[in-house]
């Protein structure tokens, strides 16, 4: 037993130090995981924050027009997606300009902390839509010709209130102006909750167009597009 450490001592004291670049290339690779953990997520667009706005008071505009909810469900889900092409791009294309890895370190939890909100917000809408529509197949015949409060009356303040809590969890690895935006957002969908109906629009104008557009803004000035 012994005789076996004594053996064991002799190797290691045998093995060779380890190269000077090798060491040094260690080195660094610990301290740049070490930036992407602790750095902030800084490829949030500005600019595509000011598109995104712009077509929501659009949306908000049309969507006052329409004469059912089955319309003023389709503008909002239009809406919906153009905000999320849009926002796609301007991070990829602001992250690919500032050299910032988008699917790895800050990048990756930015993106893990705003999904679970928007997964929530798919969910609850097909849930109180779903209680609109009922069990029978009458409402989509009439195209929804029938006043559904429950989608007017939730919808806009859901939307807006885990809309702004995605952007909280997201913005706690990103510049501070994202948080500040995301609470803000929870207020004015708070606020949607509690007021009637014919207002929810107007939350809607003013957090996903209004709010959007100043805080796209701001970050756009002080964080380079």
């Amino acid at each position: 037993m012994s005789g076996s450490r004594t053996d064991r001592r002799t190797l290691r004291r045998a093995e060779p130090p380890p190269h000077p670049e090798r060491r040094a290339e260690a080195h660094l690779r610990f301290i740049r995981d070490t930036m992407s953990r602790t750095a902030e997520f800084t490829a949030v667009p500005g600019w595509g924050g000011v598109a995104m706005g712009v077509t929501a008071l659009a949306a908000a505009a049309f969507a006052a027009q329409q004469a059912t909810v089955f319309g003023w469900m389709r503008v909002w889900a239009a809406e919906a997606l153009v905000g999320i092409a849009i926002g796609a791009w301007a991070t990829a294309r602001k992250a690919r300009g500032h050299g910032v890895p988008l699917l790895s370190g800050q990048g990756r939890k930015f993106l893990l902390g705003i999904a679970p909100a928007v997964g929530a917000g798919v969910v609850l809408t097909l849930a109180v839509y779903g209680f609109d529509v009922g069990p029978t197949k009458e409402y989509f015949v009439r195209r929804g010709v029938v006043e559904a409060t429950a989608s007017l009356r939730l919808l806009p303040g859901l939307w807006l209130l885990l809309y702004g809590a995605g952007v909280v969890a997201a913005g706690m690895f990103s510049v501070r102006l994202v948080p500040l935006m995301g609470s803000l957002l929870m207020l004015t969908g708070a606020l949607a909750l509690l007021a009637p109906a014919a207002w929810g629009n107007a939350f809607m104008a003013f957090g996903f167009g209004g709010l959007q557009i100043i805080f796209g803004f701001l970050i756009a000035r002080r964080h380079g597009g």
